[in-house]
């Protein structure tokens, strides 16, 4: 215990220094509001499971800055051309968006997030706080959006070990055994779930591909795989829920997984606790992330506000709530945040439903940083049309 307690401190101080470094690059800190203000945050990428405890935690904290928060969810596909609509009646409820990498890209592509480039001064150094592969992520945002959770993410693929005794290894075993059991395999659409996306920009590094960042110039290996491995897929889901509770049900024997997504449904009884997870040979870690976005068009008391939300939620003590029931594991974004300083149920939630194996491949396999805004659009929309569409 007397060790658990000294590493705890020394990655609190380590987080706190990083912190304190705000300051000596000229911080200022967001104006008060003149009286308390309601937020409202929408949630598409399932990114409160994380977070929420954050924000009310502020909202304990002060009172004077917010009256409350209202929380809604919606798919990442609906929000972008949502706000845009509301953009243009001039009445947008939305005040901060929880997105993906999904979202925040289409998003951009339509240009409906304000450019926080003039209030860095009023947000952490994240150059300093964010932990190394975390700030990769965060250059995809181009100052419209700022990191709030991080995970290696995969692609990874699961399976239940009494019907799969022998797991794919490479692409081609995964072709070969989906051919051999048609319909058993099943992934969800990528422009609407993490391991969706994470397996389609994959691949590239997996197959070999020409040019693993150009969907539309580099990518011939990956598209004809697609095509072809699309021929024993019954349907693309709309969501990675359906293929968790697919293959707990037994009616898909190998999904698409993470590793997030492979702990929290086993944590959650969806999926059976025996399912087990693979690498295929070739195998990148496609990184991914939770983003804060502001809409424009939201009320200007309020942009202060947010943005002192934001430096609450990015502090160590806050950031160790991520680690929540493994969703997004490991979940935090900011350096000298441990498993340690996590809530008691989250430490024995991954306890019980991590797996070891995990600390190894982070440690021993490339990291790649997801596509960028442009060319992940364009990578959904050639999936939808070549992909996609054959299922209807």
């Amino acid at each position: 215990m007397a060790e658990i307690t000294r590493r705890r401190l020394m990655a609190t101080a380590a987080g706190m220094a990083a912190f304190g470094m705000m300051t000596s690059r000229g911080w200022a800190a967001p104006t008060k509001p003149a009286s308390p203000v309601a937020i409202t945050v929408a949630d598409v990428a399932g990114n409160l499971a994380l977070t929420q405890g954050m924000f009310e935690n502020y909202a304990a904290e002060k009172p004077d800055w917010v009256s409350g928060f209202a929380f809604t969810k919606a798919p990442a596909p609906e929000l972008p051309s949502k706000i845009k609509a509301q953009q243009a009646a001039g009445k947008v409820d939305i005040d901060l968006v929880l997105t993906g990498t999904d979202a925040l890209s289409a998003g951009m592509d339509q240009g409906i997030w304000i450019d926080l480039k003039s209030h860095m001064g009023e947000l952490p150094d994240l150059a300093t706080i964010l932990l190394p592969q975390a700030l990769k992520m965060q250059a995809l945002a181009k100052d419209q959006g700022v990191v709030i959770s991080y995970y290696p993410s995969g692609p990874l693929i699961e399976y239940m070990p009494d019907t799969v005794a022998t797991p794919p290894t490479s692409a081609e075993e995964l072709l070969a055994w989906a051919k051999a059991n048609p319909n058993k395999f099943l992934y969800a659409r990528p422009a609407n779930s993490g391991p969706g996306r994470t397996f389609l920009m994959g691949l590239p590094y997996i197959l070999g591909d020409k040019d693993p960042m150009d969907p539309a110039a580099g990518w011939d290996k990956t598209w004809a795989y697609l095509e072809e491995l699309g021929q024993y897929i019954e349907y693309y889901p709309t969501g990675t829920g359906v293929t968790m509770k697919e293959l707990g049900e037994g009616t898909r024997d190998i999904i698409v997984s993470t590793t997030g997504w492979d702990i929290n449904p086993r944590a959650l009884g969806i999926v059976p606790i025996e399912a087990k997870v693979g690498r295929l040979d070739g195998f990148h870690w496609v990184t991914d992330a939770h983003y804060a976005v502001i809409p424009k068009g939201v009320a200007e008391e309020k942009i202060p506000v947010i943005l002192d939300i934001l430096n609450f939620i990015l502090q160590p003590k806050q950031q160790a709530i991520s680690y929540d029931a493994g969703y997004f594991y490991p979940g935090p974004a900011v350096q000298g945040v441990t498993l340690d300083m996590a809530p008691e149920e989250s430490q024995q939630v991954i306890e019980e439903f991590g797996r070891p194996e995990y600390e190894d491949w982070i440690a021993n396999n490339p990291m790649e940083v997801p596509l960028d805004a442009q060319k992940m659009v364009e990578a959904f929309r050639i999936w939808d049309e070549r992909i996609g569409a054959q299922k209807g």
